[in-house]
């Protein structure tokens, strides 16, 4: 298996090939669409694809104000709304940017504060907002923190590797993509070996290794149509 069968929601593509599955009671249809890859949460695909980690609510970090007493090395943790509160500075709402643009907003209000040239460090000490989800046949399956450059190896990695029983060529991620929900199915041993490239994770995804409720329309889809040389990608569609 060199690819990645990605099961999508029919609104997401206007290219549809032949039911492979029959829907009903025994779950939704899957028809054959062509695309190569899982899009990212906002569709993007490509050299598009990729995750920088953003501030979330309750995130813990770590602040450092060069030359400033009372500023060095600071632990602080965001409340609910993804705001710190730093001397001088003041309430600085930080949910959603990122490291670097958090960065800039606490010099800024620093500046205000009458600070001088602020020489500003923040750095992610425990990510609590942004995490995957690995289950499945793996050593540790719970909940992870998605930071920048985050993939599927890496994930399964975090979960202390895939158990004695995994079944690597059944490694599904679930991810709602522009309010849709689909579903991807990778060989792991194939990335392993780099057949083809080892997909980026997003928050709210959930990784699932060696079995998940819709095994049994992966084989019915892989049955009909096995992969060889190139990805199988299908479209749900539950209006069947």
């Amino acid at each position: 298996m060199v690819g990645a069968i990605a099961l999508m929601s029919v609104s997401l593509s206007g290219c549809y090939g032949r039911s492979m599955v029959a829907g009903g009671v025994g779950g939704p249809s899957v028809t054959r669409v062509d695309a190569s890859e899982l899009p990212g949460p906002d569709g993007q695909v490509g050299a598009d694809q990729g995750y920088t980690y953003r501030i979330g609510p309750y995130d813990k970090l770590i602040i450092d104000v060069f030359g400033i007493d009372g500023l060095s090395d600071r632990r602080l943790t965001a409340d609910g709304t993804g705001t710190i509160t730093l001397p001088i500075a003041g309430p600085a709402n930080l949910n959603d940017l990122t490291l670097g643009e958090a960065t800039d907003r606490i010099a800024q209000q620093l500046r205000a504060g009458y600070v001088r040239d602020p020489r500003v460090s923040v750095n992610l000490e425990q990510s609590v907002s942004r995490f995957v989800t690995i289950d499945g046949e793996v050593k540790q399956s719970g909940n992870y923190p998605v930071i920048s450059g985050m993939t599927l190896m890496r994930g399964v990695a975090a979960a202390q590797g895939a158990g004695e029983f995994a079944k690597l060529q059944e490694v599904v991620i679930h991810r709602k993509v522009q309010g849709r929900q689909m579903i991807a199915l990778y060989d792991l041993q194939a990335i392993r070996r780099g057949a083809y490239a080892d997909p980026v994770l997003y928050p709210g995804d959930i990784v699932v290794v060696g079995d998940s409720p819709g095994r049994r329309m992966i084989q019915q889809l892989v049955q009909v149509a096995p992969l060889l040389v190139a990805p199988l990608i299908g479209v749900l569609d539950s209006n069947n």
